[in-house]
């Protein structure tokens, strides 16, 4: 039994892996391939390291796949967040089809700054009251 969900871990992640790299060939813009390939490439590795653990069923194989996973689900994300960011600072041209972008009207290309939005409140936040 654990053969076949070895099997089947190892090939249903390779083909996600798979998909990933096809989205990189095929979408048309940087923040549509990096969609694609952090979502497949996680899941992908992800099912890859399960079969790995359920293989070996070794205590500590078991806790480095975990491990592993756990990294990659925590830092793909934000490395892909930051690459999408980063692209777009540098004038990366969004697909045609990109419906909205939202970060145009608070992004400044000559002094690259990047309001919030928030900076129209020139007041501070009110302190709390002083109890006796």
């Amino acid at each position: 039994m654990t053969e076949v969900l070895t099997a089947a871990g190892l090939l249903t992640g390779s083909t996600f892996m798979l998909l990933a790299a096809l989205g990189v060939v095929r979408l048309p813009d940087l923040l549509t391939r990096l969609h694609a390939t952090t979502k497949a490439a996680t899941l992908g590795v992800s099912l890859i390291m399960l079969s790995v653990a359920v293989h070996f069923a070794e205590t500590a194989v078991v806790a480095r796949a975990l491990g592993i996973i756990l990294f990659l689900m925590l830092t793909a994300p934000v490395a892909a967040h930051i690459i999408g960011r980063a692209g777009y600072f540098v004038g990366a041209r969004l697909w045609d089809g990109t419906v909205k972008d939202e970060l145009r009207p608070h992004y400044d290309p000559l002094t690259h700054r990047l309001r919030s939005g928030r900076e129209e409140d020139d007041e501070p936040p009110a302190a709390p009251p002083h109890r006796d």
